[in-house]
């Protein structure tokens, strides 16, 4: 999949500056249409520093297109139903955290027997809803059953940006796997730091590129 340069976002700060007060709204996957919008797509689970980066990047390129910002997300996280994993937040926190960064519409998708069977192809049909004129993903994002779509596919329908990783002080990789771990571990202020929504020093992106566009 060749890569490359996106343009550079501006800071959060401008985009608060800009919209005070934001009315977000929360639908189903199905009942949402738009003419036209700037879409991050993905389970975040605990709406971690990586999620809260996609996140701000939809909005702010939203704004510079003039079009509604749209979060679209699972409940419960996929990796709670396929692998187990004990979900961060409940959905109501989530929402709760999701709606703070300032999106115009939160979608959310009921992950069950029947979303799972949905393919990839149908998976696009239905975000065709949505007019996104710009897709934000992280890197590792897969749709579909049998996890079939992948970035490279949806770049084939619509312009897709991947995000580079977020890390924290110590170079890792912020995860929602890892956050889990270190909980289990009784790493609690570890994991908060992590999660991004304590008082502590921010994260840095990995690369200093504002995201990359993502070809077929």
């Amino acid at each position: 999949m060749a890569l490359e340069k996106a343009p550079r976002l501006g800071t959060w700060e401008e985009t608060m500056g800009h919209h005070p007060r934001i009315h977000v709204q929360i639908q189903d996957e199905a009942e949402l249409t738009l003419c036209g919008s700037a879409l991050t797509i993905g389970a975040f689970d605990g709406v971690h520093g990586g999620h809260q980066a996609l996140i701000r990047s939809a909005v702010l390129n939203a704004q510079s297109l003039g079009v509604p910002s749209v979060v679209y997300t699972f409940d419960p996280p996929p990796k709670a139903v396929l692998c187990g994993a004990r979900p961060l937040t409940s959905i109501d926190e989530k929402i709760e955290r999701i709606s703070a960064l300032g999106p115009d519409h939160i979608v959310v998708a009921r992950f069950d027997a029947s979303y799972r069977a949905r393919t990839a192809n149908d998976f696009i049909r239905e975000i065709g809803r949505l007019s996104p004129q710009v897709i934000w993903l992280g890197s590792d994002f897969r749709f579909g059953s049998c996890k079939k779509g992948n970035p490279a596919l949806l770049a084939s329908h619509f312009d897709t940006r991947i995000l580079p990783a977020i890390c924290c002080e110590s170079g890792e990789v912020v995860s929602s796997t890892r956050i889990r771990a270190l909980r289990a571990a009784g790493r609690f202020l570890e994991a908060e730091r992590l999660e991004g929504w304590s008082e502590l020093p921010p994260f840095r992106v990995s690369n200093d590129n504002g995201g990359h566009h993502a070809t077929a």
